[in-house]
C-alpha cells in the first residue's frame, strides 16, 4: 500500500524495485533500483519535514519499521540490509553495506559503511565507525562503548553480501513474475 502523506508527499518508488503487497509505505519516502521491500514492513515519512531514502540493492525485510520523526531523515545507503522486524528511527543514517539484524533497534545514531548491527541490539544516539560490529543483544549506551567495538570479521562481511545477493535475486525474480502476468 502506497499512501501520501497529511503533506500531500507520495512515496516515490522505482520500477526496478520489489515491495509486497502488505507493505505500507506513506509520504515522502524514496525507494531505488533494485530494493526488496518485504511483507507487513512499514516506511512512514508522515510527520512534517520528515524523509526516508532507500538506497539502491538495500532490502527491508519482513515487519521491519522504518519510521522519520518530524524535520528528520533516515537514510539507508545502498547494499544495505534491515533484517526482520529491526527498528530504524529517524534521525537516522545507515551506511552502505549494513546489516541491522533481527529485532534490533536504532535510533537517532549515525552508522558507518561497511557495519553490522546484530540482532536484538540496541543503539540510540551514537556514532559507530564504519567496518564495526554490534554483538547480538548489546546496548551501546554511550560513545566510548561504540568507540570500542571490534571490527567486522571477515566471514560477516562475507554474511552481509551474501544477504544483499539473495534480496537483489529476490527482486529480479518477482519482478519478472510479474512481467509474465
Amino acid at each position: 500500500m502506497h499512501l501520501p502523506n497529511p503533506h500531500k508527499q507520495h512515496p516515490k518508488i522505482s520500477k526496478k524495485a520489489w515491495i509486497s503487497e502488505t507493505a505500507v509505505i506513506i509520504g515522502n519516502v524514496n525507494i531505488a533500483d533494485n530494493v526488496f521491500v518485504g511483507p507487513n514492513a512499514v516506511l512512514r515519512a508522515d510527520e512534517h519535514g520528515s524523509s526516508i531514502s532507500v538506497h539502491s540493492g538495500s532490502n527491508v525485510q519482513d515487519n521491519v519499521v522504518v519510521h522519520a520523526l518530524s524535520h528528520s531523515e533516515v537514510l539507508i545507503g545502498k547494499n544495505t540490509s534491515l533484517a526482520h522486524s529491526c527498528i530504524v528511527h529517524g534521525p537516522c543514517r545507515i551506511g552502505e553495506d549494513c546489516f541491522i539484524g533481527f529485532g534490533a533497534v536504532v535510533f537517532d545514531c549515525n552508522i558507518g559503511k561497511d557495519t553490522l548491527v546484530l540482532h536484538k541490539s540496541i543503539v540510540r544516539g551514537m556514532d559507530i565507525s564504519s567496518g564495526r560490529m554490534v554483538p547480538d543483544g548489546t546496548v551501546i549506551a554511550g560513545q566510548d562503548c561504540a568507540d570500542a567495538l571490534e571490527d567486522i570479521t571477515k566471514d560477516m562481511t562475507e554474511f552481509k553480501r551474501s544477504v544483499v545477493s539473495t534480496n537483489i535475486d529476490l527482486v529480479k525474480g518477482y519482478i519478472k513474475l510479474v512481467e509474465e502476468g
